[in-house]
């Protein structure tokens, strides 16, 4: 299975847009920092049809050492979660 990269969208927005590479990084930058600060300020994204992102506590726990099998302590922390919306996951299936 291939895989997309950041360029490749750039280059699928351009044609799809039938506008210049330049302004189709320009746009994809912006999505996406207007979706970064919106998870750091603790909203949640939702994007119609496609799917919503938001921030998620992950409690501390206990884990274990792969190499060593020792146990571990795991900090808390935020982590961002994507749940694909009902448009998205029909294209996929």
């Amino acid at each position: 299975m291939a895989s997309v990269t950041k360029a490749d969208l750039i280059n699928n927005i351009a044609s799809h847009a039938g506008i210049s590479r330049s302004a189709a990084e320009s746009a994809l930058g912006a999505t996406l920092g207007a979706i970064s600060e919106s998870l750091q300020g603790g909203n949640k994204v939702t994007l119609v049809g496609f799917g919503t992102f938001k921030v998620a506590d992950r409690a501390a726990r206990t884990g274990r050492n792969p190499q060593t099998k020792a146990p571990m302590q795991i900090p808390a922390h935020r982590t961002v979660t994507f749940k694909a919306g009902s448009s998205l996951k029909g294209s996929v299936n």
